[in-house]
């Protein structure tokens, strides 16, 4: 079984190889969203997994905070939305060979942990991408969480969508894990559930909105899995 969900893996993680390559390929034919949009769609079909929308996207959303669990998690936001988005992430994946010119061709927004002007720059970047018109989309843990316990959420998200005075939408991705998981080594297909949280304006004399919204969401996680066994 273990020799078969390598197998499983290594295909999936071909795909999404290929995926990669077909966006820096076609990036300057398309106007965006659209190169991200239908490789996203291309990494969804060929990996057979489907997804299943509760609560609604808010048309005047400017951020989406989600639970990050897998790199399936890309596709899954882009192909349920049609809006175009900001992917906020680590400067480090920005430097990485072939896979940071995927980040770093739809302008996305690099972070600089250690630096003290990152905050500067963080801002100035996500004023940019708010001028025109996209979403700026952050996994505000910082890293994948593959346990089922969300991290604690980094101050980032925070900063930018109190300086601007953004709507902010949660959106729960459910066990993305169990479906690719790159330090396990595995793959299957099966169906994603997403779960669009209520939105609201965020509000900088609240100093804990960010705390709290995290239990929240680790709240609305837990519910759908103890309620829905088909996820463990």
């Amino acid at each position: 079984m273990k020799i078969f969900a390598h197998i499983s893996w290594l295909y999936a993680t071909i795909v999404i190889f290929i995926s990669l390559t077909i966006l820096i390929l076609i990036y300057y034919l398309l106007p965006r969203p659209y190169a991200r949009k239908s490789t996203s769609w291309f990494t969804r079909i060929g990996l057979f997994f489907s997804i299943l929308i509760e609560g609604k996207e808010d048309p005047q959303a400017q951020m989406f905070l989600f639970n990050h669990q897998s790199d399936l998690d890309i596709a899954v936001m882009e192909t349920i939305t049609k809006k175009d988005l900001a992917w906020v992430a680590k400067k480090e994946l920005f430097d990485i060979p072939f896979f940071g010119l995927a980040l770093k061709l739809p302008e996305d927004i690099p972070v600089e942990r250690e630096s003290k002007t990152s905050l500067v720059k963080l801002l100035r970047n996500a004023k940019d991408k708010l001028d025109k018109g996209r979403v700026i989309t952050m996994a505000p843990e910082g890293t994948r969480s593959t346990k089922g316990k969300m991290l604690p959420f980094k101050s980032g998200a925070k900063v930018i969508a109190d300086k601007y005075k953004l709507c902010v939408q949660p959106v729960v991705l459910m066990q993305t894990a169990k479906y690719y998981n790159i330090k396990q080594l595995y793959y299957k297909p099966g169906r994603i559930k997403v779960i669009f949280m209520d939105s609201f304006v965020a509000d900088k004399s609240d100093e804990n909105w960010l705390k709290n919204l995290r239990i929240k969401m680790q709240k609305v996680y837990d519910d759908e899995l103890a309620n829905n066994p088909g996820h463990r």
